[in-house]
C-alpha cells in the first residue's frame, strides 16, 4: 500500500478508538453515517478513508467493526512494535505516561527522562525514570524509535537534537518550540497555548 496522507493516518487511529469503544458495548457493524456522527465529520470523508485502505461495507449492515479495527491495526501498527520515550517528567508528562499505559500492545512508553533528581531512578506508571544524562544509552539499548519531549521550551531543540543522534525515527514535541530536524525524521508538533487560543477565537464569534 503506497502511504498514507498524515490526515487520513490521524482520522484511522480516531476511528480505531472509537470503534474499539463500541465494540466493548457488544455492537459489532457500524455505517459510514453514524461514525462519522461520533467523530463530526462528514459520511463521505469517513468512506474516503476505509477506502483508501481497500476495505468495504455492505449495505445491509454497514462496516463489521472487529475487521476493521483490525485492518487498521495492520495499516498503523508494526509488526514487532515500537518502543517509547518521554523526555521531561513533570505534569504533562507524567499525565502522558499513565494516559497511554496499557492503550496499545503495539506501541509503548518503555523509559522516561529528566534531570530532576526526585524524578530519577523511580517508576511512573510502570515506566523507569532515568537520568537524562543516559539518554543517548539507553534509547540504543532499548531500541527506542520514538521520542515524545514535554520539556522546558528552551531545552526542547537540543533534547531533540540528542534523539535524532541516538537513531530516534519520530518525535512528538509538547512545547511552544517549533524544531527543525532532518527529514529522515517524522516531527509532529502539539501546542496546547495555540490551540486553545483557536478555540477562544470561535467561542468569541458565537
Amino acid at each position: 500500500m503506497k502511504k498514507l496522507p498524515d490526515k487520513t493516518v490521524e482520522r484511522l487511529s480516531q476511528y480505531r478508538r472509537t470503534l474499539i469503544n463500541i465494540l466493548a458495548e457488544n455492537k459489532h457493524h457500524i455505517f459510514s453515517h453514524e461514525l462519522a456522527a461520533l467523530l463530526h465529520i462528514t459520511p463521505v470523508q469517513v468512506r474516503r478513508d476505509i477506502m483508501l485502505i481497500g476495505y468495504s461495507g455492505t449495505l445491509r449492515q454497514g462496516y463489521d467493526i472487529k475487521e476493521l479495527i483490525e485492518i487498521i491495526g495492520k495499516i498503523i501498527d508494526s509488526k514487532e512494535g515500537q518502543r517509547v520515550a518521554v523526555v521531561g517528567i513533570g505534569n504533562l508528562g507524567r499525565s502522558i505516561i499513565g494516559y497511554f499505559s496499557g492503550k496499545r500492545t503495539k506501541l509503548s512508553i518503555v523509559a522516561a527522562f529528566d534531570i530532576n533528581p526526585d524524578k530519577v531512578d523511580r517508576v511512573f506508571a510502570g515506566v523507569w525514570c532515568y537520568n537524562y544524562s543516559r539518554l543517548a544509552e539507553i534509547l540504543r539499548k532499548e531500541n527506542i524509535t520514538i521520542g515524545v519531549i514535554t520539556v522546558p521550551a528552551s531545552e526542547a531543540a537540543a533534547v531533540a537534537d540528542a534523539m535524532v543522534m541516538a537513531g530516534v525515527k519520530g518525535i512528538l514535541n509538547f512545547t511552544p518550540k517549533p524544531l527543525n530536524v532532518p527529514s529522515s525524521v517524522y516531527l509532529e508538533e502539539y501546542d496546547i497555548i495555540t490551540s486553545l487560543e483557536k478555540i477562544a477565537y470561535f467561542v468569541k464569534k458565537m
